[in-house]
């Protein structure tokens, strides 16, 4: 698991963590970008984080999916900082002897790191700044888990 604000090569990091996985009968990846504003505008998605605070948070949910499903291995990636759309904001990759807990626990990963993980994030634009609220959708994907 790493937070970082530098860039990072998602096709790398994809590939070295499946190179890894000898055991692995899938493995499965999710990238998430920084999307424009409906009609554009979005000049950059700033996210703000605590230092260790946010690391200890994404352990936890790393080794709750790993207790729920059977796992090789699990790698989260997550960038903070400003990013402008179009830039990789994170990464989750999951390794198991089978598909279904790998697309699982992954799904679970995304889930709960956009709704738990403890970033904040401001919308940059040309009239200003402003924080994204917490979304009643993203909540709704929690509950089925």
């Amino acid at each position: 698991m790493r937070v970082q604000e530098a860039p990072f090569d998602f096709g790398a990091e994809a590939g070295r963590f499946a190179a890894a996985q000898d055991s692995a009968g899938a493995v499965v990846t999710f990238t998430g970008i920084v999307r424009d504003l409906p009609g554009g505008g979005l000049r950059a998605m700033e996210i703000e984080h605590y230092p260790g605070m946010t690391e200890r948070a994404i352990a936890a949910i790393e080794a709750e999916a790993v207790s729920r499903w059977n796992l090789l291995d699990s790698l989260v990636i997550h960038r903070f900082g400003a990013l402008p759309p179009g830039d990789v904001i994170m990464m989750v990759a999951t390794a198991a002897p089978h598909r279904a807990d790998a697309f699982a626990a992954a799904e679970f990963l995304m889930d709960y790191l956009k709704s738990r993980a403890p970033f904040w994030k401001k919308e940059i634009t040309a009239e200003g700044a402003e924080w994204v609220a917490a979304r009643e959708e993203d909540e709704d994907a929690l509950r089925r888990w």
